[in-house]
């Protein structure tokens, strides 16, 4: 995360995050039907049901509130005022936003599209919550809390649990065509979220075998402002003993990275890789926690 990046801004992120997801939940999934799992999975399921009965059912943003209530008193009690903060905001501001997002539905004819768009929008607003260190509380703070008890799970294993139920319940109701739709709007979700969170600190790493290192790690140095690391390696062909250079640098800074390389020596080996995070100076700068 940015060092530079103010508390202020992660609440934006937060507000921003949460009025996306509250879009893709009022106006794709639960107009198709879709229960992606979680409370508003669930406050899908209790307005279809309450339908039955009432005009247009229990409004999402009303059981979401409700289910949340109990679990904010709970972790208060068990965590601590602290645990909540950002979380607590993003809940609330999801609820409200439920509120405010008119219930025009989109796309209800083609179940593909809608999980497809459904989890785009859906997880780029989860992955701008995370960024800002927060969660929009439902089944993520209920696992919490129950591995408070269950020590011998993880969280990850019991949201899958939980979330796994909602899924089902919504495939008892709706059809298991639907549940296998919602399904791909969860993993489209997961793979827009992974993006905006990892897309952000991604950058490359480069091994670069020369025998003119010196050369190479002042022409990196002074061109990138990036360091080099010297490693000493052992090619098992030769038995020889040489310098390889170390150098992490971002993706643009990549193609100049080689370039100088190349110019400097024709001959050197060069290996490209990913690194998914990159913690230090020039990369991703740790700063004081805020609320």
């Amino acid at each position: 995360m940015p060092a530079n990046r103010s508390v202020y801004a992660d609440y934006l992120f937060l507000l921003i995050g949460s009025g996306l997801m509250a879009f893709a939940i009022q106006t794709i999934y639960s107009p198709a039907d879709l229960v992606t799992g979680g409370f508003t999975g669930v406050a899908i399921i209790v307005k279809s049901i309450s339908g039955k009965w009432m005009d247009s059912g229990i409004p999402l943003w009303l059981t979401n509130t409700i289910l949340n209530i109990p679990l904010f008193i709970a972790a208060i009690r068990i965590k601590g005022v602290r645990f909540l903060g950002r979380t607590g905001f993003a809940t609330l501001a999801l609820s409200v936003w439920l509120y405010l997002i008119p219930d025009k539905p989109m796309m209800t004819d083609d179940l593909v599209l809608a999980s497809l768009f459904g989890g785009a929008i859906s997880g780029a607003g989860m992955g701008l919550v995370l960024l800002a260190r927060g969660t929009t509380g439902g089944t993520d703070m209920l696992a919490v809390l129950v591995q408070h008890y269950m020590k011998h799970y993880t969280i990850a294993q019991v949201m899958q649990v939980i979330d796994a139920a909602v899924v089902l319940a919504g495939a008892f109701l709706f059809g298991i065509s639907n549940a296998l739709y919602a399904v791909i709007a969860i993993i489209v979700v997961s793979r827009i979220t992974d993006g905006i969170i990892e897309g952000l600190k991604f950058s490359k790493v480069a091994y670069i075998i020369t025998d003119r290192y010196e050369e190479v790690a002042a022409a990196i140095m002074k061109e990138t402002n990036r360091g080099a690391t010297g490693l000493i390696a052992k090619g098992m062909y030769s038995g020889k003993y040489r310098n390889m250079l170390f150098c992490v640098v971002s993706k643009k800074e990549i193609v100049l990275l080689k370039e100088i390389v190349i110019n400097t020596d024709p001959d050197a080996f060069v290996i490209v890789t990913d690194a998914r995070e990159v913690h230090g100076e020039g990369f991703i700068e740790h700063r004081k926690q805020g609320v």
